[in-house]
């Protein structure tokens, strides 16, 4: 089944996107913005080039 990812613009629409759900019996999920931000990392980590490697050192100057 396909998902479909909806962003309310306000409180007043997500109350009535919630209510109109459970109305008509359809399963939701709500998201916090971490599990967003997560969503979208591992979109990014399945886009990233796995062919190079990068040594040691490199990692370790850009990380100080």
């Amino acid at each position: 089944m396909k998902t479909i990812l909806i962003t309310p613009k306000d409180k007043a629409e997500y109350t009535f996107l919630t209510a109109l759900l459970k109305k008509m019996n359809i399963p939701n999920t709500v998201l916090t913005n971490e599990q967003k931000e997560e969503m979208g990392m591992v979109m990014l980590m399945k886009k990233a080039d796995k062919t190079k490697t990068v040594s040691r050192n490199t990692i370790m100057k850009k990380l100080q």
